[in-house]
């Protein structure tokens, strides 16, 4: 699109003159006869110059060049006059304007300027751009909480491989952040603005999983009633997550290696190709390799999809970085609950880095709430947080235990975090908490006596 150049002068000779040049020179010219004409003229159009004579009927050019620099997104102003002084000069170069051109001028020179005064608004421009884009990265990496060596080298990563058009595989273990990770990178991609389609790999049944890739047409199977559009397909122009890929079928590796290669499809019950403008990222708690090496994954679609390779590291390995998790789980926490616990005791946090962590971050800050629930005061004490770890759901074998959980003691503590949760939003009030539940304030303060809840909180038996 060729810049725009407004000419700002009451002599028709002069404008027709430069208008002339500037349509040999590719520009885009405009004109106006005096400065109140141009002021409405930048006050409803963005300008990347601006040549403004001097001496003009009514508001001089002078005067019209802090009124023109105010309104909106302008370009430089050069002036231009037949009466030219040197302090002329210095004032208006004083108020703002680029440059001053004693009429009559040279054609060579003032094209020079122009071009000079052009690139220095396209350079400025992308400064702002390369700034605002910068920021925009800033605040969303800092959504990945940590400061640890590895963590800083994750965001690193995110920020070089994101730009890019590559294929990207995050591994991690569970409950790492990778859905986080895979948000970012779309959000710092230039395909922002399309579509971010997920689909869990694990969750849908094998004899459905091509059809929500793929789509369907009408009748391709039993219950197809109406042609359907696969998650690739609505992902173009945009980026597709494929989460627990470790997990697809073999039968239909083959055919997401011809989605990575190709980009290219048919629906199922289809003969026509369809083509997509797709990023595929992947992510996987699982060692591929090995599952290479058992037949259970198909080692040219690994090396196409292991393109940018991502991995989100352990909790165990970062615990540096916990202080920062608590301060940000606490406030989450405190804001969903509505109390006001602000740190972890000496005590407790040497239980909180003495834990391996299995579950990651996902059972951090689980196990963080759970602690919150039964806190009375603002400090989680050592016992507190000990007391969240032995209520802490944990996957063993049954014969490694000599008792169940039954199913009276599970609900019973659903029961009682229930109750709390509600009195503390309620700030106590045991009419108002009882409202919340559905229940009457006796039957509640039944329920609190049944759980000890009055040892921990600070709550009276109602009144009749």
């Amino acid at each position: 699109m060729p810049e725009r150049i407004l000419v700002v002068d009451d002599d028709p000779g002069m404008q027709a003159a430069l208008q002339e040049v500037l349509a040999k020179r590719g520009y885009e010219g405009d004109s106006a006869f005096s400065a109140e004409e141009a002021l409405e003229k930048t006050a409803a159009n963005s300008y990347d110059l601006i040549l403004l004579d001097v001496k003009l009927p009514g508001i001089s050019g002078l005067e019209a060049i802090p009124r023109i620099m105010s309104q909106g997104d302008q370009g430089d102003i050069i002036m231009m006059t037949a009466h030219g002084s040197r302090e002329m000069a210095l004032e208006a170069i004083g108020k703002g304007a680029y440059d001053f051109f004693t009429k009559p001028f040279n054609l060579q020179e003032m094209d020079i300027v122009i071009k000079r005064a052009i690139e220095r608004r396209r350079l400025k421009g992308e400064v702002e751009r390369l700034k605002s884009r910068l920021c925009k990265e800033a605040g969303l990496i800092e959504k990945i909480i940590g400061a640890s060596r590895c963590m800083k080298q994750l965001k690193g990563m995110i920020q070089r491989i994101a730009p890019l058009e590559t294929t990207v595989l995050i591994t991690g273990e569970s409950g790492t952040g990778k859905e986080l990770v895979a948000d970012l990178i779309h959000s710092l991609s230039p395909r922002v603005s399309g579509p971010f389609i997920k689909i869990n790999c694990a969750s849908i049944p094998e004899n459905l999983l091509e059809s929500e890739l793929c789509g369907h047409e009408r009748g391709a199977f039993t219950g197809a009633v109406s042609m359907k559009e696969g998650k690739f397909e609505l992902a173009h122009k945009g980026t597709i997550l494929m989460d627990e890929i470790g997990e697809m079928p073999f039968t239909l590796q083959a055919k997401l290696l011809r989605l990575v290669e190709q980009k290219q499809f048919e629906r199922l019950g289809g003969k026509k190709a369809i083509s997509v403008d797709v990023r595929i990222i992947a992510a996987t708690n699982q060692d591929l390799t090995s599952l290479i090496k058992e037949k259970r994954f198909r080692e040219d679609l690994y090396y196409r999809l292991n393109v940018g390779a991502i991995y989100v590291p352990p909790l165990r390995e970062r615990k540096d970085d916990l202080p920062l998790l608590i301060d940000h789980f606490l406030r989450e926490i405190n804001v969903k609950l509505g109390t006001n616990v602000t740190a972890v005791s000496r005590e407790g946090m040497e239980l909180l880095l003495n834990h391996d962590w299995p579950g990651n971050v996902r059972e951090f800050a689980n196990l963080l709430e759970r602690a919150v629930i039964h806190c009375s005061g603002r400090t989680l004490s050592g016992e507190e947080v000990s007391m969240a770890f032995q209520r802490a759901p944990r996957i063993e074998e049954a014969s490694a235990r000599e008792t169940a959980i039954s199913l009276g003691e599970t609900l019973d503590e659903i029961e009682k975090t229930l109750i709390i949760t509600a009195l503390r939003k309620n700030k106590g009030k045991q009419s108002d908490a009882a409202r919340s539940l559905g229940l009457n304030p006796k039957n509640l303060w039944k329920k609190i006596r049944k759980h000890h809840i009055e040892k921990v909180m600070e709550v009276d038996e109602p009144e009749e």
